[in-house]
């Protein structure tokens, strides 16, 4: 007899949220050739699209204001993606733009309702 449901080799739980404080989401506009994983630390550039977060940026996406709600991988041209406003997120889970620390976010995001645990 054939089972009804197809079993999963492999549960991968989302990790990155850390507690129940509201999540808000946002269909947002991320920059050209960007790898982001769920968890990376986004900042919005000149063109006003989503990038990660480099501490050194010469432009306002050097400040963090949102977290990559989704894995999302962009080419030569923007794309739609979605990013978490608020919450509570695992600091081990972030992925960060050079120069910048999970403490460094976390002083950056706490004004935002953003919380890094």
């Amino acid at each position: 007899m054939t089972e009804k449901y197809p079993k999963e080799a492999h549960y991968i739980p989302h990790q990155l949220r850390a507690g129940d404080f509201p999540v808000v989401t946002e269909s947002v506009i991320f920059g050209a050739n960007q790898v982001l994983q769920a968890g990376a630390v986004v900042g919005v550039n000149a063109e006003g699209h989503y990038v990660l977060s480099v501490a050194a940026a010469e432009d306002t996406s050097k400040n963090p204001v949102a977290i990559c709600y989704h894995d999302i991988v962009t080419d030569d041209s923007p794309a739609h993606g979605v990013v978490q406003l608020t919450g509570e997120v695992l600091g081990e889970q972030l992925q960060l733009g050079e120069g910048h620390t999970v403490s460094s976010v976390k002083a950056a995001l706490r004004p935002l309702s953003i919380f890094v645990r």
